[in-house]
């Protein structure tokens, strides 16, 4: 009777394994989706969430697995939470359309610095190559700034507003155009600066260009910081003045401060270009981070985007991002 009832209870116990497996393999993703799609992240998770595209491809693994062991429920829920990640990630791969305006183009260039330690010849030479409008830079520093003005940078984009600082907390904004109502804003996280200016393009209507910078939630006890200087960048004004935010968001387009930052009227250029999952921040320093994206021009959505792309940056770890935007006419 035991010889006999042995074979039955190990297949028993093997599909009741393969059920686990397939369980323990779903569970991860389903709970990242609603974590996601929620907009549930604290904490540690705030980190985490950065990283949503690689769960994304993630997620089709175990739905694999289910669909090949034919557990029905397992596959069901692998299915959907595979379906909303990927969802909310791929339409970063393709360009949406555009309004239709017939302004002028602007080229702008952003990069964070890395506390004045990014090449200077290979910034100015991407201004010079692409011929950039407008250029704005974080951790911004007095050293890299007397650089940047030696190799030329003065003549490329003589208009600007500066505030280099040591350390992290320095911004700086430069123009090919003249810039009124120019200030600097600081940030309560980490006290950051944000240069900001009204650039007077030919053509076009007034455009107010910040640099931004909050900051970043490198660890658990500073995400309040992060969430506090998110909430406080400059919404949008979709019925009045033109405005971009450029710059290092310390934040995905998976993050929900960031995303509530853009329903106020702004678009996120690389979005729109097809270009949203091209990292900026990561391996670029040596680190064995997955890059993530986390620099960022959000354009009002009135703007057309017409390009994005990233260009590396060496001594930073992050690279610039250039978009060609066409601002409507006056």
């Amino acid at each position: 009777m035991v010889a006999t009832g042995t074979p039955q209870r190990r297949v028993e116990w093997q599909a009741r394994a393969a059920t686990a497996a397939c369980w323990l393999g779903v569970g991860p993703g389903a709970a990242w989706a609603l974590l996601r799609l929620a907009g549930l992240e604290r904490g540690p998770l705030v980190q985490a969430v950065a990283f949503t595209p690689y769960v994304a491809i993630g997620t089709l693994a175990p739905l694999v697995l289910a669909l090949a062991l034919r557990r029905r429920w397992p596959a069901v829920v692998a299915a959907v939470a595979a379906l909303a990640l990927v969802g909310v990630v791929t339409p970063r791969a393709f360009a949406s359309g555009q309004p239709t305006v017939g302004g002028p183009t602007l080229r702008l260039l952003t990069a964070n610095l890395l506390k004045g330690s990014a090449d200077p010849p290979t910034l100015v030479d991407l201004v010079r190559a692409h011929r950039v409008d407008v250029l704005t830079v974080q951790e911004f520093t007095p050293g890299i700034a007397a650089e940047l003005d030696r190799l030329g940078l003065a003549e490329l984009l003589p208009h600007r507003q500066l505030n280099p600082e040591l350390g992290t907390t320095g911004s700086g904004l430069y123009a090919r155009f003249p810039i009124t109502e120019a200030g600097v804003r600081r940030n309560q996280g980490f006290f950051f600066s944000q240069a900001y200016g009204t650039l007077i393009v030919p053509g076009a209507p007034p455009l107010r260009v910040e640099s931004a910078h909050p900051a970043a939630p490198y660890a658990v006890e500073v995400v309040p910081d992060w969430w506090t200087d998110l909430r406080a960048q400059p919404p949008a004004t979709p019925d009045e003045r033109l405005s971009i935010l450029a710059g290092d968001f310390n934040a995905t387009l998976d993050h929900t401060p960031l995303r509530a930052l853009i329903r106020t009227g702004y678009v996120d250029a690389a979005d729109q270009a097809g270009a949203g999952l091209a990292g900026t921040w990561g391996p670029y320093d040596g680190d064995l981070i997955p890059p993530v994206t986390i620099d960022h021009v959000l354009a009002d959505r009135r703007i057309a985007v017409r390009s994005v792309t990233v260009h590396g940056l060496p001594g930073s770890d992050h690279r610039a991002v250039l978009a060609e935007l066409r601002l409507p006419a006056t």
